[in-house]
C-alpha cells in the first residue's frame, strides 16, 4: 500500500527482507498510528520475538514473516554437515511456530519453505532454495489478497455501510489485505461507501491500525466502540460485515479471529445482514477437525487491565485503566460456528464454509 508521510507518499511492503544483512524488516505496528516506523531482526530468535510481541502481527504477515525467519535461520548456519544443518532447520522451524499458537500461517508457511529446500544437495543449495521459497510466499500472499479483493468487491452497493472487526489489512498481510481488498477493489472502481471499524480490545487494533489504514487510502470511515456494533445493526446502519481469520478448518467452516468476531456473527445473523471471512489458502488448516481443538492464546492480563497511549509530549505509555487490585482474563481468539458464516471469501472465489473441503484442490490442499 502507498503510505504518505510528511506530504511524501511511498509504497511498502508490511513484510521485507534485507539479504544482504540477513534481516527481516518489518513495520513496527506497536507504534501506529502515531509512529511509522521500520525495524530489521539480526537473527531468526528476534524474529520470533517480533511475533510474539506484536511487532508485527496479522495473519499473513506473520506467515510471511516466519517464512523470511526460517530462511534466515537457515542462512545464519555455518558449517557443510546437512544432518546438523537439518537439526538448526528443525530448532529455527520450532522456535518461530511457538511464537503466536493460533494462526495457521506460520506454520504453512514454513511448511512449505522446508519443502522446497529439501531437493538442495548442498547446503548453500538449500540456503538459497529457502529464501527463494519466502519470498514467493510473500509474492503469493499479495496475489492472494488481490484476487480476494476481486471477488469480494462484488459484494460491495454504493452507499453501503460495513462493519470490520480488528485489522486484517495491508498491514495483516505483505499487502493489500483480505477483509480490506474487497473495500480497496471497490474504491478502485469508483464505489461509493462507508466503513464502520470496531475499536478492537483490549489492543484496539481496529481504532489504530484499521483506521489509520482507511485514512492512509481516503475510504470513509468512523471508528466505534465494540459494544456499539449491535445497536448500529438494530437500527439498520450496517448493511454488511466483512472479517478476517487466524485460522479457517477446511473441513468444517469454522473460524478462528480475533476475540469478539464470534459477537458479531451472532449479532449479524440476529438481524439477517450478511457475514463474510476473508482469507487467502494459507489460512485455511486441512487436519484439525473441530474449532474447539484449535489452540487459543491466552495473552496478558496487562493488555485488559490498561492502554497504550500518546501523551501530548509525543511519549508513548502505558496506563493502567482497571482496578489496581483485580486480575484479568484475556483471551486473544474466539471461534465462529460455520452456521454463522454467509460465506468465505478465498482467491479461488466465494465459498459457502461447508464447501470448502469440496474445493481444497482449487485452495491449495497439500497433496
Amino acid at each position: 500500500m502507498n503510505v504518505t508521510l510528511r506530504g511524501r507518499t511511498e509504497h511498502f511492503r508490511t513484510v521485507s527482507f534485507d539479504a544482504k544483512n540477513n534481516s527481516v524488516r518489518l513495520i513496527e505496528q506497536r507504534l501506529l498510528p502515531h509512529e511509522f516506523k521500520i525495524i530489521g531482526t539480526k537473527d531468526f530468535c528476534e524474529t520470533a520475538k517480533a511475533i510474539a510481541d506484536m511487532v508485527v502481527r496479522g495473519a499473513g504477515a506473520i506467515g510471511a514473516t516466519a517464512a523470511y525467519g526460517l530462511a534466515q535461520g537457515a542462512l545464519a548456519f555455518r558449517g557443510r554437515d546437512l544432518k546438523k544443518f537439518s537439526r538448526h532447520v528443525a530448532t529455527v522451524y520450532q522456535t518461530l511456530a511457538d511464537a503466536r499458537p493460533t494462526a495457521v500461517d506460520p506454520v504453512n508457511a514454513m511448511n512449505d519453505v522446508r519443502q522446497k529446500m529439501t531437493p538442495g544437495k548442498t547446503m548453500a543449495e538449500r540456503q538459497f532454495l529457502a529464501l527463494a521459497a519466502a519470498e514467493e510466499f510473500a509474492n503469493e500472499d499479495v496475489r492472494h489478497c488481490e484476487a480476494i479483493g476481486q471477488y469480494g468487491a462484488k459484494l460491495i452497493r454504493n452507499g453501503m455501510k460495513i462493519l470490520t472487526h480488528c485489522n486484517a489489512g495491508w498491514l495483516a498481510f505483505v499487502d493489500v489485505g483480505t477483509a480490506t481488498a474487497p473495500m480497496y477493489a471497490a474504491q478502485t472502481q469508483g464505489k461509493k461507501f462507508h466503513v464502520f471499524c470496531d475499536e478492537t480490545r483490549p489492543r484496539s487494533q481496529g481504532a489504530s491500525l484499521t483506521a489509520w489504514e482507511l485514512a492512509q487510502q481516503k475510504v470513509s470511515h468512523q471508528i466505534i466502540a465494540d459494544n456499539a456494533a449491535g445497536h448500529l445493526m438494530q437500527r439498520g446502519e450496517i448493511d454488511l460485515v466483512i472479517v478476517g481469520s487466524d485460522r479457517v478448518l477446511g473441513r468444517t467452516g469454522e473460524v478462528a479471529n480475533k476475540i469478539g468476531t464470534y459477537t458479531k456473527a451472532v449479532l449479524a445473523a440476529r438481524h439477517k445482514i450478511p457475514f463474510y471471512v476473508a482469507i487467502p489458502c494459507s489460512t485455511i488448516d486441512w487436519n484439525l477437525r473441530r474449532g474447539f481443538d484449535i489452540p487459543i492464546e491466552e495473552r496478558h492480563e496487562s493488555e485488559v487491565l490498561g492502554a497504550w497511549g500518546v501523551t501530548k509530549t509525543g511519549h508513548r505509555e502505558y496506563l493502567r485503566v482497571a482496578n489496581p487490585n483485580s486480575g484479568a482474563r484475556n483471551p486473544g481468539f474466539d471461534v465462529t460456528p460455520a452456521e454463522l458464516i454467509t460465506g468465505i471469501i478465498t482467491p479461488a472465489g466465494i465459498f459457502k464454509p461447508g464447501e470448502l473441503w469440496q474445493q481444497r484442490r482449487e485452495l491449495g490442499y497439500p497433496i
